[in-house]
């Protein structure tokens, strides 16, 4: 489980809890207790450019998760109005961050271009501390670019180079 912010930066990670899909996981995440309780240190609500009504930060998450007065979600499948489609679209074009940043890290990070053979215990540290090193490169090389997935000038999604190079890894 994890959270990243606009620029493809691990904000948090929680390793090891898999296996009970994105909403199980999510139940049993430090993040979750910690947003719930009012630990986690969210950011103060803040103004939007040419507006004077405060805002709350909201994390942007996919159907599987329940909805929270903090998350944003899609609208369900079912709704054919064209304006929750919109914005169905973009909230998951918004989602598409935390894929780039772990596109990137597999890019980084050829170890998880496959089965990694050594001790759950270990697999999880290689985990957080490649998660680590790929803030670090991302603060201190500008090394994104093309390899993330960008909108072109009439916003059509063009994908990141980092899908390739994953589709390369599993030839």
């Amino acid at each position: 489980m994890s959270l990243s912010d606009a620029k493809n930066r691990f904000l948090f990670i929680d390793v090891g809890a898999g296996g009970a899909g994105d909403g199980g996981t999510w139940q049993k995440c430090n993040l979750a207790r910690a947003i719930t309780n009012n630990r986690a240190g969210l950011p103060q609500d803040r103004n939007l450019p040419n507006d004077d009504e405060p805002i709350p930060f909201h994390i942007v998450a996919d159907d599987a998760f329940s909805l929270n007065p903090w998350l944003m979600k899609p609208y369900s499948c079912e709704s054919q109005d064209p304006t929750k489609r919109l914005y169905s679209f973009r909230l998951s074009c918004a989602r598409c961050v935390v894929e780039n940043a772990f596109g990137l890290l597999q890019m980084g990070w050829r170890v998880f271009g496959t089965t990694m053979q050594q001790d759950v215990e270990v697999c999880n540290k290689i985990t957080l501390c490649t998660c680590v090193m790929h803030n670090l490169a991302l603060q201190r090389y500008s090394c994104a670019g093309t390899n993330i997935d960008h909108e072109d000038q009439h916003h059509n999604v063009i994908p990141g180079t980092w899908r390739q190079e994953s589709l390369n890894l599993m030839e």
